[in-house]
């Protein structure tokens, strides 16, 4: 073969002349007609936007054609819809000119050839995919052990979302993953045009991997993508980066091929027919400089890194279709690597799907229902098992406790105590004997954690195992999966972690079975802490179990399975270091919430920064000691979120470290929405038949049905009505609240010992949700004292809220800035501000329109109340 280079400049500028004089020939009305058609029938879903096409000559429209599809597929390209097109005579002399000059085109050799590699391919694809490993070595069916997962396309988890029940929104709900869910991910957007880029994102153990290959094997099976790919192969990243030596694309390609022997070339000629999935992309590490820029040649050898640069960066095979697994921990800083991805996020298990899982993974009917039962039970445990591999470890404890006749009734509320429990399940099935070795071997097996983690390393040689006398282990054999890569002499034989999350787990362990005040200060726990941004995105689900190590009771734990001492001086530093952060972060003085941000540019940038609260909210959670979130919230006296669209686990979260957060905290949410719902759309018409049915009933109505549903944050009000909470300050601002989640704030507001300030702030209220919020503030425990709205939509409803001022006995300053107020609710509130009963000591109407009239009936109040304190620009003027 000659070099992959050498004949593409000739027969690209052959197909450019080819194409011109075709095209050439044609008569305006055969021109306009071609474009028509050619604007109605894309390509592989795929079609050269309309006003590229409208107006343009024979020469710029070949022109068009070459740079949209490529020299030699726009040959194909234009043949075919010449044909459609019913200009025939020209197709034919395209097709004769074509076969002398360049020979039989690749999509012709791939119709008479192609079509048995490719079924020869699939064939290969199935009987390889066709099982599945699971962590603990055994072998499964992909088919079987398969449970559908909820994935949201982008756009169906707006953070514009209201916060309420998804029966009162109009959000797109997650789907499950079956096969109409995975040829959706490459559908077409509202302009028509298909993604060639799919990234599929989520957090670790959330099946996306899974996913992935079984989107392979689906497509093998002719079940995916028909007629759009013919090839379809399986990267994964994380062996591709640590693959020794060099490699090419076409080198990668031939591996998957049965015998390593296929036709590349003729392959790579119909790139828009091939589908590449990478697994794993976030471990690629940031861009190489200019001398190591990603490749363009798909015959080039060169490092992995470079190599899938290319193909996620399209300068490699850019009509490829790429499909993309990365964990969501910096999501900006990935999707700038790749061209114009479409996103979808792997939501996990919905209840239904975790039921399926047990019966699965039990295959007994009785002893699933007694394990599902079991874990239901545990409310937290069961909210946990979203995740497919906490599912996997859950089940895994819950067989061998089963075979031990154990009680099922353990409770674990955080995913570090269920790995915790998994590995000492492991530690207790040992013989008393084997006790201290197999301790021994662990604390070892820890430091091969940390060092893999801190060097971005997840596969160990043989040597690596030796230096620390783990090869052949107890330890090794339970944790750590054997894996053979063809070397460039012999077999490599590599090792690395059953899952990447047992290696986080376990470095996250070292640092408390290895403490040493002698440490180097680049391996210290400070040293993971205080990593910059990009190490910390890396290590964030290592510093989250961290965090649930220190919890007193699995530091007793670790103590006693370990056989070790653990100092609390870990704990002191890790406390520091959060206090810490609220120095580092603080908000500038004078910072507006109802400044929204410009652009889109501005979002992405600040994207971690605006998660990293919600972050650290999740590590605090992990510890699960209120003593301790309290102290450390004392340094962080603001929690601000601002744009999270909030899963219900992350309402979990937040709910539980404001019930334990100190006196005089502050939160403020601004522009957050709420995930949505993936259950009970079965529900939801069962609870509409109710209410028919209640309406249709003496003495009830639909509305009595309604008034019982919480809103998805009353754990978060719930939490702020416990008698430890300090939340002093609560601002609300652009989150679009429902009724329902003000009628459960109302509820809070009678409750909650602490909350003295309530911002309210452009949140498209309704006049049911203003009456009931106003019906919370007038209640004689509410002891609010400063209040500010901020609602120019609701006019008359203003009314409820003025009429609480005679109620309340604790609100003294009123802010109604950017109100509008017309003249009779200025006459009505002067009326209120005057009566005994109203406490008020200040109020603000700045940028409140007001006419001669309702300035003067303010000026009467201040002459009457001279201690009430009025703001306006235009008050102390005269007329």
């Amino acid at each position: 073969d000659s070099a992959p280079g050498a004949r593409c400049p000739f027969r690209a500028a052959t197909a450019r002349e080819l194409l011109h004089g075709a095209l050439e020939n044609l008569s305006q009305e055969h021109l306009k007609r071609f474009r028509h058609k050619l604007r109605d029938t894309p390509q592989d879903g795929r079609s050269i936007p309309w006003g590229r096409l409208e107006g343009a000559d024979a020469l710029n429209l070949a022109e068009e054609l070459i740079q949209f599809y490529g020299p030699e597929p726009a040959l194909d390209v234009t043949r075919k819809t010449l044909k459609r097109a019913d200009i025939r005579d020209v197709a034919e002399q395209l097709k004769e000119d074509r076969l002398k000059r360049l020979g039989p085109s690749s999509s012709s050799l791939l119709s008479v050839s192609g079509r048995s590699l490719s079924k020869k391919y699939r064939e290969h694809v199935l009987q390889q995919h066709a099982k599945v490993k699971e962590r603990n070595a055994r072998s499964v069916k992909i088919n079987k052990r398969f449970t559908k997962l909820l994935i949201a396309r982008e756009g169906a988890a707006s953070v514009d979302g209201a916060l309420g029940p998804a029966d009162q929104r109009e959000t797109q709900r997650a789907r499950r993953s079956d096969t109409h869910t995975f040829n959706r991910l490459f559908g077409r957007d509202g302009e028509g045009q298909r993604p060639l880029t799919v990234l599929l994102q989520g957090p670790a153990g959330i099946g996306k991997t899974m996913a992935a290959k079984k989107i392979l094997y689906d497509w093998a099976a002719g079940k995916l993508y028909h007629g759009q790919v013919d090839f379809a192969f399986f990267l994964p990243c994380r062996e591709l980066l640590e693959r020794p030596g060099t490699c090419s694309l076409a080198g990668l390609i031939l591996d998957q091929c049965p015998g390593r022997s296929a036709p590349v070339r003729l392959m790579l000629a119909r790139a828009e027919r091939l589908l590449f999935i990478l697994d794993g992309a976030d471990e690629l590490p940031p861009p190489a400089p200019a001398d190591a820029a990603p490749c363009t040649d798909p015959f080039e050898e060169a490092e992995g890194a470079r190599v899938l640069s290319g193909l996620m960066g399209k300068t490699l095979l850019p009509g490829a279709r790429l499909l993309v697994t990365a964990r969501a921990t910096a999501p900006g800083r990935l999707q700038s690597r790749l061209c114009s991805p479409q996103c979808a996020e792997v939501c996990g298990f919905s209840d239904k799907d975790k039921k399926k899982y047990f019966h699965k993974f039990f295959r007994e009917e009785w002893l699933a229902e007694q394990a599902y039962r079991s874990v239901k039970e545990n409310e937290t445990l069961f909210a946990l098992c979203f995740v497919p591999f906490v599912c996997w470890i859950v089940c895994t404890v819950l067989r061998q406790q089963l075979d031990l006749g154990q009680d099922l009734s353990r409770t674990s509320k955080t995913t570090t105590s269920v790995y915790l429990f998994f590995v000492a399940s492991f530690l207790s099935s040992a013989p008393a004997a084997d006790g201290p070795q197999v301790q021994g071997e662990l604390r070892k097996l820890c430091c091969l954690a940390r060092e893999g983690l801190l060097g971005h390393r997840a596969q160990f040689a043989e040597k690596d195992l030796e230096r620390l006398q783990l090869r052949g282990s107890k330890i090794q054999r339970l944790f750590l999966s054997k894996k053979e890569l063809p070397g460039v002499l012999e077999t490599e034989v590599t090792y690395q972690f059953m899952d990447q999350s047992f290696q986080e787990f376990f470095a996250a362990l070292s640092y408390l079975l290895d403490d040493k005040g002698d440490r180097a200060p680049a391996d210290s726990v400070g040293a993971l802490l205080r990593g910059n941004a990009e190490l910390r995105g890396h290590l964030a689900l290592t510093t989250r179990f961290l965090f649930g190590l220190l919890n007193t009771e699995r530091m007793r734990d670790i103590e006693r399975h370990f056989g070790c001492v653990v100092s609390e001086r870990v704990k002191q530093d890790v406390l520091r270091w959060v206090q810490d952060q609220g120095h580092q972060r603080a908000a500038p003085e004078g910072t507006q919430e109802t400044e929204a941000p410009e652009g889109r540019e501005e979002l992405e940038e600040e994207e971690g920064e605006l998660n990293y609260a919600l972050e650290l909210l999740y590590c605090l959670y992990e510890t699960q000691e209120g003593a301790f979130v309290s102290q450390a919230l004392r340094g962080l006296p603001e929690l601000a979120l601002e744009r999270v669209c909030l899963s219900r686990m992350d309402v979990v979260v937040l709910s539980y470290c404001i019930r334990c957060c100190p006196e005089g905290q502050a939160l403020r949410l601004v522009s957050c929405g709420l995930a949505p719902t993936h259950e009970k759309k079965k529900k939801k018409n069962l609870m509409k038949r109710l209410g028919l049915h209640l309406a249709l009933s003496p003495g009830s109505s639909q509305a009595t049905v309604k008034k019982t549903q919480a809103s998805p944050l009353r754990s978060l009000f719930e939490a702020m009505t416990d008698q430890h909470c300090g939340l002093s300050s609560l601002t609300l601002c652009r989150c679009k609240l429902s009724d329902s989640v003000c009628r459960d704030l109302s509820e809070a507001l009678r409750a909650a010992p602490a909350l003295t300030e309530l911002g309210l702030l452009q949140n498209g209220l309704s006049e049911a949700g203003l009456r009931v919020l106003s019906e919370g503030l007038a209640w004689p425990q509410c002891r609010v004292r400063k209040l500010r709205v901020q609602q120019p939509t609701l006019q008359e409803a203003l009314h409820y809220l003025i009429g609480a001022l005679s109620q309340s006995s604790a609100l003294t300053t009123l802010d109604l800035s950017d109100c509008q107020l017309p003249e009779p609710m200025v006459t009505y509130l002067c009326r209120v501000l005057q009566q005994s009963g109203c406490r008020l000591q200040t109020l603000s109407l700045t940028s409140v329109k007001l006419s001669a009239q309702s300035l003067q009936e303010l000026r009467e109040v201040k002459k009457a109340k001279p201690g009430l304190v009025i703001t306006h620009p235009l008050l102390e003027s005269h007329p």
